[in-house]
């Protein structure tokens, strides 16, 4: 069996975790498998023998961020030897570059950001200070990216914001965007970019998975299930099912993200 990291998880505090997972599934008009609690991630990755989820959460406003991240942190500490931690931010959050050193120093390893959720296109100059300090901090981000019903978040803006910062790591989820998969692999084509595979295998095929691993290539795909919304152990069998060769599994399974985040 291959050692799996989930790169790709969401958790919420237990008293609002099944209230904020039932938003995220209204939102995107999809059923939630599991309430986003911590304690049924865990429980889940020992059912399908996950060794570590990297976890994170979404500020959809400014007063948010420090409270969510502190979570995030704690949760992290409780669960060193499963757990790996993003913080979160927001386009609105004063001195972004003071709490991503913070967070830095507490253990955590990089940031997610929803454009959709929080409203911000990915290249507005608003974000250039909290990009410039992720450069400098070595702190990848995760973007969601792709939804065929907003701007904010369309691949399109990746290659503008890593002109400016060349040196950013980035992170484009749901295999390059979500609902534009084949927008994704033209607009990314030639970017420097990683890309997970959640929240796409309900949507394409197994030939179109196939073909966008070759277009990213098989050192850019991580795995990531996006849970509380799939079953990590149905997001497995998706990948094994593409019969790719051993060396690629162990890559897209845990040997990119380590590799990425320096673990």
């Amino acid at each position: 069996m291959y050692e799996i990291y989930d790169a790709h998880t969401h958790i919420y505090p237990d008293k609002i975790a099944q209230k904020a997972s039932k938003t995220i599934g209204e939102f995107y008009d999809i059923h939630m498998h599991f309430d986003g609690t911590v304690d049924a991630l865990l429980a889940l990755g020992e059912k399908h023998s996950v060794s570590k989820h990297l976890v994170h959460s979404v500020a959809t406003n400014a007063h948010q961020v420090t409270s969510i991240n502190n979570f995030i942190i704690s949760e992290c500490e409780k669960h060193k030897d499963r757990l790996i931690g993003f913080s979160t931010l927001h386009q609105d959050f004063e001195n972004p570059a003071e709490e991503l050193k913070r967070i830095r120093e507490s253990g955590l390893k990089g940031v997610k950001l929803h454009p959709d959720f929080q409203k911000f296109e990915i290249s507005s100059p608003i974000m250039d200070d909290a990009y410039r300090a992720m450069m400098e901090l070595d702190l990848p981000v995760l973007f969601h990216t792709g939804d065929s019903r907003y701007t904010w978040s369309h691949p399109m803006h990746i290659p503008v914001i890593l002109k400016k910062h060349p040196h950013l790591k980035v992170i484009c989820a749901h295999f390059g965007a979500y609902s534009q998969w084949q927008e994704a692999a033209d607009c990314l084509k030639g970017a420097d970019v990683w890309v997970d595979t959640s929240s796409s295998f309900f949507m394409i095929s197994d030939d179109e998975a196939k073909k966008y691993i070759a277009r990213y290539g098989e050192d850019r795909v991580l795995f990531g299930s996006d849970y509380p919304m799939w079953d990590v152990g149905d997001e497995i069998q998706n990948i094994l099912r593409l019969g790719l060769t051993v060396k690629q599994n162990e890559k897209i399974f845990s040997g990119n993200l380590k590799a990425l985040l320096g673990i």
